[in-house]
C-alpha cells in the first residue's frame, strides 16, 4: 500500500516538460497538505498552468502549491531568479507572508536576457529568451550577482536547505516541485537540445539542499502522450495535422510556441523511471486520449481502454500509477495511493 504522503515527497516531469507537474503539486497540496513546498529546476524558462475553480492560473517562479494558503512557498538556492517574475507572482498570488527564496539564488539580469534572445542559443536550441541559461553559466563562472545582494528581495531572503530540513526533523510534510521533463536535463537528456542543468529527480533535491537518504517518494509525471517545444529530436513525432486531429495541439506556457507531439513512449519512460528512481507515476490528460472519461475521480469508473492504458503502464514500468489527471481543473484527479 502507497502511503498517503510521506514526510517528503518530489515531483519531477518524466518526458520534455509540459507533462502537467503543475496539476499534480496542486492537488497534493490541498489534498496533503504540507508545511512546506520548494522549487528546484532552471529557472522562470519553465511554466506551470494551474486550473481550479474558474480560474486560470500560470507560475514561472512560486512553487505550483500557492492555492493551499497554509503552505510556505519556497525556492531553493540552485534556482536562478527574475525578480520581475518573482515580485509579480508574490504580489498576484498573495502570498507575501509566506514565499521567501534562498540567500543564494542566482539573479537574471537585462544582459542574460539579452544573451538568451539572440544566435545561437535562440536559432538552434529554441532557448526560451527568459535569460535563464546565460544566467546559468555566469553561475558556473562564479561572476552571478545572488539574492542577497539584491535590495527588493530582502523582505523574502532565508537559508531554505535549513528550513527544509528543519521542517523533515519536525515531521512535517514537504513537497519538491521539480521542473522542465527528465529528458531536458542537461546530463541525460537530448543534448545539446536541453536546459541549462539537471533537473532529475537528483538535481532537484541538490537544488534546494535535500540529501538522498531524506527522499521518501519520488512521483515521476507523465502526460498521455509526449510533447516538447522547441528543437530536438522527438521518437515518432506526428504532423501538425494529425496531432490537431487527435486533440492533442497544445502551446508552451512561457513561450507560447506550438508543442510537437508523439504517442506515449514506454522507452523514454522506462528510462526516467529509472534516472529518477521513481516510486509513483502520475499520468496526467488521460481525458484528451479519452474522452469519455472527462471529470472522473474514480479508477473504477473509467472505461475498459482508458484502465487498459494505465494497466499497461503498470505492467511495463514496474511502478504503481497513483495519479490520474482526468480533466484540467485541480480535482479532475483519481488519487489511488491508497489502493495500491
Amino acid at each position: 500500500m502507497c502511503s498517503s504522503f510521506m514526510t517528503s515527497t518530489v515531483i519531477v516531469g518524466g518526458f520534455f516538460g509540459d507533462e502537467g507537474k503543475g496539476k499534480i503539486v496542486s492537488y497534493l497540496a490541498m489534498k496533503d497538505n504540507p508545511v512546506i513546498a520548494v522549487r528546484g529546476g532552471a529557472g522562470p524558462n519553465a511554466g506551470h498552468t494551474i486550473e481550479h475553480g474558474g480560474k486560470t492560473y500560470k507560475v514561472r517562479m512560486l512553487p505550483s502549491a500557492f492555492l493551499n494558503p497554509n503552505t510556505r512557498l519556497l525556492v531553493g538556492p540552485g534556482v536562478v531568479i527574475s525578480q520581475e517574475v518573482l515580485l509579480k507572482e508574490i504580489s498576484e498570488f498573495g502570498v507575501q507572508d509566506r514565499a521567501f527564496v534562498d540567500y543564494q539564488c542566482g539573479i537574471i539580469e537585462d544582459s542574460h536576457k539579452a544573451a538568451d534572445s539572440e544566435g545561437r542559443l535562440k536559432e538552434s536550441i529554441g532557448s526560451t529568451g527568459t535569460g535563464t541559461g546565460p544566467a546559468n553559466a555566469d553561475r558556473a563562472m562564479r561572476t552571478l550577482k545572488l539574492a542577497k545582494d539584491v535590495d527588493s528581495l530582502a523582505l523574502y531572503l532565508d537559508d531554505i536547505p535549513n528550513a527544509v530540513n528543519f521542517a523533515l526533523e519536525r515531521k512535517e510534510k514537504v513537497m519538491v516541485e521539480g521542473t522542465q521533463g527528465t529528458f531536458l536535463s542537461l546530463w541525460h537528456g537530448t543534448y545539446p537540445y536541453v536546459t541549462s542543468k539537471d533537473v532529475t529527480a537528483s538535481g532537484i533535491c541538490a537544488d534546494v539542499g535535500l540529501g538522498p537518504k531524506n527522499v521518501d517518494d519520488v512521483v515521476v509525471v507523465f502526460k498521455s502522450y509526449v510533447t516538447r517545444v522547441g528543437e530536438g529530436p522527438l521518437k515518432n513525432e506526428l504532423s501538425p495535422e494529425k496531432t490537431a486531429a487527435k486533440g492533442w495541439k497544445e502551446v508552451g506556457t512561457v513561450t507560447g510556441r506550438t508543442r510537437r507531439a508523439a504517442e506515449f513512449d514506454f522507452d523514454l519512460a522506462k528510462r526516467a523511471v529509472m534516472l529518477n528512481s521513481a516510486t509513483q507515476i502520475g499520468i496526467t490528460k488521460l481525458d484528451v486520449l479519452y474522452p469519455e472519461c472527462a471529470h472522473m475521480q474514480s479508477f473504477s469508473d473509467l472505461s475498459s481502454p482508458a484502465k487498459y492504458f494505465i494497466k499497461n503502464i503498470e505492467d511495463q514500468l514496474k511502478v504503481p500509477v497513483t495519479l490520474i489527471g482526468t480533466g484540467p481543473d485541480v480535482n479532475d484527479t483519481i488519487d489511488r495511493r491508497d489502493e495500491l
